[in-house]
């Protein structure tokens, strides 16, 4: 006979319910051995299939459920050995909230990283919030915990209740593929899998395209400003609203591609998205995983690409984000020094963390295939590639060299292109670096970073500079139109007149061109053309 045992805290009354055998269906009563809520029986099976428990409890009434702690552990011994080592590209295959059936059973099987955390429960809609329920096993010496839960759905709520020598904390999920809409902060279990596709045309041409060969004509967009609803207009549109008003607009403007501004999930709803919380999660504001699917499904088959912006620079505070996600620096750095961002009030991932790099990598990679995006544009690349970026003396602590190059960045980024470029050939990645940092878009066997493309920021300055002049005075400002000129060949350059230059008081394009209404419309004509 094998012993089963079960924590059921809010259990009056429990039974152990065979499946199988001569007592298939016969509740056996399970003894009562603690007070806190730990019930045994015996049985000839531990095998999760064979058995259930029925639990009588008086706000639920009586239920069957399959035991949780019959089931094996999913994560193999190699996923943990690739994890460790920073090369588990698809990790988001197996952490995270992943949709699973085991012999027979559907459920969800819980995994998530946190070394240091004395221990980690699942949480959720589905035991009440309720943190002795769901306790992980830790999977020794990785520092994974891991939990599959037979009978979750699509669309239940869960975060992970982590306890440290810190305290207690529920957190969402790293890892989480859905959001429920902020301010609440709880992942959502999703089936990404669900959504059938019609972009193969696109998909299969994608990968035989040289961009650098095409032109390229890229529309900025902002997912929660482009466009209000004439009947709301404290209303955003949906995935569903856009697809419908961005995607003939596209097409009737001549656009290449679209770049979504962040459509990562992000706390504050009044931000353009670039303090991410859910690299993985796609915000719940304007829909469902599937409806971003169906916009960008559209913008394919009407043969426009789609970039979006990606942020593997920094991360917010937030209690339910990544800082000391475990009672420890876990995926920033201890010191601030090197782990906090001074302009943003924001914290700077650790690099050379392995699991850290690979869960950023994995997360570039996961857009490419879950979601079919075209190109990757990586937002300030500048701050990750210096130590001492926007710091004064004393501020900053030097490489193991002496020097201010963010090693551990520059060998992040490096591997970053090398991969997304290994698995997706056809697809764009694209640096914001304002810098002249040598062979940003060069390939990294030449010594390179290895990005498609980069912005150049200094023709965008100078240009704005230049058609802000009065014409009559611009004959004495032709260098700043030229300057660029002399090292427009030293990149693969875009350049952008992005929304970094209509923010904190300059005002529209519109407004920065010289003379009256008239002369302001000609003078951005003319710096389109």
């Amino acid at each position: 006979l094998k012993r089963v045992r079960a924590f059921l805290p809010h259990a009056g009354q429990a039974w152990l319910v065979g499946l199988q055998g001569p007592a298939a269906g016969r509740p056996q009563p399970m003894r009562r051995t603690h007070a806190a809520g730990l019930y045994e029986a015996y049985t000839t099976s531990g095998i999760a299939a064979d058995y259930q428990l029925r639990v009588h409890d008086p706000d639920r009434g009586t239920r069957d459920i399959h035991d949780p702690y019959a089931f094996p552990t999913m994560l193999t011994d190699y996923d943990l050995h690739l994890l460790g080592e920073g090369s588990h590209w698809k990790s988001y295959e197996k952490l995270g909230a992943q949709l699973r059936e085991v012999d027979g059973i559907s459920g969800v099987n819980f995994a998530v990283w946190a070394p240091n955390a004395a221990a980690v429960s699942v949480v959720g809609d589905f035991n009440n919030w309720d943190g002795r329920v769901h306790q992980m096993h830790k999977r020794i010496p990785s520092g994974v915990w891991e939990l599959f839960i037979p009978g979750i759905q699509p669309g239940a709520a869960y975060k992970y209740r982590v306890q440290s020598d810190e305290g207690t904390a529920d957190r969402a999920d790293p890892y989480g593929v859905a959001a429920e809409v902020p301010p609440r902060t709880a992942s959502r279990v999703a089936d990404l899998a669900a959504y059938v596709w019609g972009d193969d045309t696109w998909m299969d041409r994608r990968r035989h395209r040289d961009w650098l060969a095409e032109p390229i004509s890229i529309y900025e967009v902002h997912l929660g400003s482009w466009r209000r609803p004439g009947d709301d207009p404290t209303r955003w549109l949906t995935y569903a609203d856009l697809q419908r008003e961005l995607v003939p607009y596209c097409i009737e403007m001549g656009f290449t591609h679209v770049e979504f501004l962040p459509p990562t999930e992000h706390p504050l709803s009044a931000s353009w998205g670039y303090q991410t919380i859910g690299m993985f999660a796609a915000t719940s504001r304007f829909g469902g995983p599937e409806d971003l699917m169906a916009l960008i499904d559209s913008l394919h088959q009407a043969g426009i690409g789609v970039i979006i912006d990606w942020v593997p620079a920094h991360f917010p505070k937030d209690g339910h984000g990544l800082r000391r996600f475990d009672g420890t620096a876990l995926y920033e750095h201890e010191d601030p020094r090197l782990g906090e961002h001074p302009d943003w009030g924001t914290l700077i991932f650790n690099y050379g963390r392995n699991e850290v790099a690979n869960y950023l990598i994995s997360s570039a990679l996961f857009w490419l295939d879950r979601y079919h995006i075209d190109g990757l544009r990586v937002d300030a690349v500048a701050s990750m590639l210096y130590l001492d970026y926007s710091r004064k003396d004393g501020e900053w602590l030097p490489n193991c060299f002496g020097g201010r190059e963010n090693l551990e960045a520059i060998e992040f980024l490096k591997q970053f292109n090398i991969q997304v470029h290994h698995h997706f050939p056809g697809v764009l990645t694209i640096a914001e670096e304002s810098t002249a940092w040598p062979g940003v878009s060069r390939p990294t066997y030449t010594g390179g970073l290895g990005f498609s493309l980069k912005w150049n920021m200094g023709w965008m300055n100078d240009t704005l500079r230049y058609m802000r002049h009065d014409p009559i005075h611009r004959k004495y400002h032709h260098d700043e139109l030229t300057f660029s000129l002399i090292y427009a060949f030293h990149e693969n350059f875009v350049l952008p007149l992005s929304h970094d230059e209509v923010v904190h008081g300059k005002g529209s394009l519109l407004d920065q061109m010289p003379g009256d209404h008239w002369q302001k419309f000609a003078n951005l004509r003319l710096l389109y053309a």
